[in-house]
């Protein structure tokens, strides 16, 4: 209480309004205790929601009729503020962070996908299995670029990281485009711990591939290659492959290389046509 102010002045009549109020209070906190996890992390998301944003993250991840994100819904909260709810929800149980990942909204998958890359880190090696099979489990839930490009070389690629990566295989050679795209982005793990092994062997399987989202994460990962591993290693796959290589993947890969060596590689693609 503010000293020397009575009741009266802080707006209470009387004590027994004042224990009422607070009783009230207390009722309040609890109850919102009680509430799911992920019924507390659906408020958090829409109370810092910008629904103009809604429009323009459909028209982004490409949700209209034939698109690859078809039938996507949107709430309009932006990654950086995703992320902030996530810190409050790390510890959320697997029934709550798996209830998030079945929802319609891509911002609650999103949500539910950070908290498992958060508590992958953290955890144990038991933990971190389960954690690697719970994603694996849900892969068709895991359905946009961003979901796979957040949260696959923090879950997949480090739990396989120096083992027997059959997994990988299966996934590159999966009808589902997701799980192509996880295989290729898992790979990122070993990338960026100047292995370059598995990423060319991932690169090799779906070099052929048809989809633009594929092209674009091979190119990506051989970029990659190039810059954390080794420049040498990816010139040797790109002399072996670039003349058949779908063109978007070719220019990905070779970005950042000097002007005349990726005119020379880009030449050796329009020869092939």
């Amino acid at each position: 209480m503010i000293p020397g102010a009575g009741l009266g002045t802080l707006g209470f009549g009387s004590k027994s309004e004042f224990r009422r109020v607070d009783w009230i209070s207390m009722k309040s906190s609890e109850t919102r205790k009680q509430r799911p996890e992920s019924q507390l992390i659906r408020a958090e998301l829409r109370s810092v929601s910008d629904p103009g944003k809604e429009k323009v993250l459909a028209r982004f991840f490409k949700t209209g009729p034939g698109e690859y994100g078809y039938g996507d819904r949107f709430l309009g909260v932006v990654v950086p503020k995703i992320r902030k709810v996530v810190k409050s929800h790390r510890q959320a149980r697997d029934e709550e962070v798996l209830k998030l990942l079945r929802s319609p909204y891509h911002e609650e998958r999103l949500t539910a996908l950070l908290i498992l890359v958060e508590q992958y880190r953290r955890a144990d090696a038991s933990r971190k299995k389960s954690i690697y099979k719970l994603y694996l489990a849900n892969t068709p839930l895991i359905n946009n670029w961003d979901l796979v490009d957040l949260s696959a070389h923090a879950i997949v690629g480090d739990q396989l990281f120096g083992k027997d990566t059959s997994e990988l295989t299966r996934l590159a050679l999966s009808k589902n485009l997701w799980e192509r795209r996880i295989a290729m982005l898992s790979t990122y793990h070993f990338i960026r711990r100047g292995e370059s092994r598995e990423a060319l062997r991932i690169a090799g399987i779906l070099l052929h591939d048809t989809h633009d989202l594929i092209h674009k994460a091979v190119g990506w990962m051989l970029r990659e290659v190039g810059k954390r591993c080794s420049r040498e290693e990816e010139c040797r796959f790109l002399d072996k492959h670039a003349a058949a290589m779908p063109r978007t993947m070719l220019r990905y890969a070779t970005e950042h290389f000097p002007e005349e060596l990726k005119r020379g590689y880009m030449q050796r693609r329009a020869t092939a046509d």
